[in-house]
């Protein structure tokens, strides 16, 4: 017995015994109060996994509506009685390099949009949005967001993945790295942009890439022309046995490989690629064809009409993602840069009337058609861009607005959310946000809590310490929450 090793005593087998249904007991109590990680609540294979957050919620997935380029809190959202009154005169103190342009500072200029109140809240909406404004008793309002810069790509950066630095993952990828997929069959993670002639956001894949996490988590971002994905259809001649054959060879050589791989998580996540890739060559077909929904379906969204068919049609393919499990979709209204997007440096009438015509009736009928689904309760939408616009106007023939990162709205609706709810104030003038400020860290520790998670709890071990979306900041904007 004593030179055997591999025998244990008596008093070792129950010392053993006992540590082991310790730990478990412990684990037990760690997952009730959500104090373990995601990784270590992961024991699938498959990193996509759908998997129960940490807190009871409502909201299961998110749409996400990037208006982008920074749409106008005082042309859109944030009345300002006050900018009519002092219209085309001088903001004093007024300091130039909080926008873009410090050489194009003119006097402050009022709203060129009517203003009407909606719904039993008596939210006051600028007439950009008729169709909208019909939801308004829906949305939770915070009026008082600002960030930390007023160039496009780290503000872009920075509302995306909580930092104004490339490399950081994004909002959808820590939500999938947390919650997993409830599809097999479609990405966890879909990312739609304007049409191509405009161009993609600035920083384009970074804004919706994964970071430090493991690429599984990161978007797919589908072409607004043509088929959406690469590959989407087996090549010619190419039968189903024959591809599955292929993808099992495949896979069991990786397998093989990944016991003398320093990237495990990596090639788990390629072998996962490759199966999703094979698995959405029948089911992604018929998850993107909108032009299969009843005419009355297509008809309420828009794309039956050419100012908005496009934005219409990812709208209620968005929809359509959602219902069959997609966790996360993010719709970018706006390119590139100034008239090709949300960022009205010249003519602010004309370019936000045309990208509002552009975004209302879809957004409407989006919310519309979830509520009558009975998936809104589920469903987290989120309306904003980057950063706001200055009040004083950016000189030209057609004025414009520079850009503001000290006050910007942004909306939610659905997914838990209290409904006709306005949180925070900007100055008389919409300048600055002055009253509950929130930061970018505060919104997206909302928007976490919203989705089941203590932000400081969801975390990725990386480069010798944890990191999180919020980074080392971030209160939850709790008074917009039901």
């Amino acid at each position: 017995m004593l030179n055997n090793p591999s025998a244990l005593s008596r008093r070792d087998a129950l010392l053993r015994a006992g540590g082991g249904a310790g730990l478990l007991g412990l684990a037990s109590l760690f997952k009730d109060n959500g104090l373990l990680l995601p990784s270590a609540r992961a024991s699938s294979v498959n990193p996509l996994d759908p998997r129960p957050a940490p807190f009871p919620t409502k909201a299961k997935s998110v749409i996400w509506l990037f208006m982008n380029g920074g749409p106008s809190q005082v042309d859109t959202w944030d009345y300002k009685p006050e900018l009519v009154k002092r219209d085309g005169k001088k903001l004093d103190g007024f300091d130039k390099k909080t926008g873009f342009f410090v050489d194009a500072v003119g006097p402050l200029m009022k709203s060129p949009f009517s203003w009407a109140q909606y719904g039993r809240s008596g939210t006051w909406v600028s007439d950009l949005f008729p169709h909208m404004s019909r939801h308004v008793d829906k949305m939770a309002f915070i009026h008082s967001c600002h960030t930390e810069s007023n160039n496009h790509s780290p503000a872009l950066f920075m509302i995306n993945t909580g930092s104004t630095r490339m490399g950081f993952p994004c909002v959808g990828s820590w939500l999938t790295y947390g919650l997993g997929s409830e599809s097999r069959n479609l990405p966890s993670f879909v990312v739609m942009s304007d049409p191509l002639d405009r161009g993609l956001p600035k920083g384009q894949a970074s804004n919706w890439g994964a970071g430090f996490l493991p690429s599984v988590f990161q978007g797919t971002w589908l072409r607004p022309k043509g088929d959406p994905i690469d590959n989407l259809h087996r090549p010619e001649g190419m039968g189903d046995s024959a591809q599955r054959a292929q993808l099992d060879l495949l896979a069991r050589l990786n397998r093989q490989n990944r016991g003398h791989s320093t990237t495990d998580s990596e090639l788990g996540a390629r072998i996962e690629s490759f199966e999703l890739a094979y698995r959405m060559q029948t089911a992604a077909p018929e998850a993107f064809d909108v032009l299969r929904e009843p005419e009355h379906i297509k008809n309420l969204y828009g794309v039956d009409q050419p100012h908005c068919k496009h934005f219409a049609a990812q709208c209620l393919m968005a929809r359509r993602m959602v219902e069959r499990g997609v966790r996360c979709v993010q719709i970018y209204s706006g390119g590139m840069e100034n008239q090709r997007s949300w960022d009205g440096h010249e003519d602010i009438a004309g370019n936000h009337r045309g990208f509002a015509r552009e975004t209302d009736q879809p957004i409407g009928a989006l919310l519309a058609d979830l509520e009558q689904r009975g998936l809104l309760d589920e469903t987290l939408v989120i309306w904003g861009g980057e950063f706001g616009r200055l009040p004083i106007s950016q000189p030209g023939s057609k004025p414009g607005r520079d850009h503001n990162p000290k006050a910007f709205t942004y909306w939610m609706a659905g997914g838990g959310v209290k409904g006709g709810t306005h949180y925070g104030e900007t100055d008389d003038i919409g300048h600055k946000a002055v009253l509950d400020k929130v930061s970018v860290n505060d919104l997206h520790a909302t928007i976490l809590q919203l989705l089941g998670f203590d932000h400081e709890r969801l975390t990725y071990f990386h480069n010798g310490r944890n990191f999180r979306l919020t980074d080392v900041a971030g209160d939850v904007v709790k008074k917009i929450i039901a």
